[in-house]
């Protein structure tokens, strides 16, 4: 592991105004699907913004309508990681965010008997060993999903690795680290911990129900 990804913090709860009135939001029965996805979004960004602090910057040049100026790019590339299917409401912010990112792809199905999670499509863009990849996984429940996830990132190379989630319980966050001590977790709320049915409490229910507009009406 590189020096840059050993001084990630294991676990950030990005701590913002913005963030407290998008969780409300997004926490209320009463958000229709519409403002749901627009909390999401901006929400996204500001965990993004957090994620992303410590990326390695290149100095280069360019010409502005009067003259020619140094600038700094993110020089470490990205790779965007979104786990179906609610990792994809995180997806479309993230690639206006780092348009020049790769993505790929984990399906993966949680047994609601058991809540383990069963994969069923997987497909990483390579190599990814020098980039920094963002696993998308909305909420951390108990952890199951998003190690699925991080073990295939990292058995195609990944050395720094990024959980971005929303909402997250501490059994899902214990799981993550005591399995993956090396990856950065970044939320935007640690919640109290899980029912008996491995749902996050408070929550917000189910996340890609609430933004797809898949959940009962």
């Amino acid at each position: 592991m590189n020096a840059t990804a050993q001084s990630k913090p294991r676990l950030t709860v990005v701590a913002h105004p913005l963030v407290e009135d998008c969780l409300a939001r997004l926490r209320d029965i009463e958000t229709a699907t519409a403002e749901f996805r627009r909390a999401a979004r901006l929400l996204t960004q500001l965990l993004l913004f957090e994620a992303t602090r410590d990326l390695p910057l290149a100095s280069t040049s360019v010409v502005t309508p009067l003259e020619a100026a140094t600038v700094n790019r993110i020089r470490r590339p990205i790779v965007l990681v979104p786990v179906l299917r609610s990792g994809l409401a995180m997806l479309d912010t993230a690639t206006d965010m780092f348009p020049d990112a790769r993505v790929g792809f984990v399906g993966l199905e949680r047994d609601e008997r058991t809540a383990i999670p069963r994969g069923y499509y997987r497909k990483l863009p390579t190599p990814i060993d020098q980039a920094a990849v963002m696993i998308l996984e909305p909420m951390l429940a108990t952890g199951g999903s998003a190690l699925a996830s991080l073990e295939i990132a990292k058995a195609d190379g990944a050395r720094d690795l990024r959980l971005i989630c929303a909402v997250a319980a501490p059994e899902g966050v214990r799981a993550v680290h005591e399995r993956m001590p090396d990856c950065a977790i970044y939320i935007a709320t640690l919640d109290r911990g899980l029912n008996d049915r491995k749902y996050i409490m408070p929550g917000l229910g189910d996340f890609g129900d609430r933004y797809f507009g898949t959940e009962p009406l």
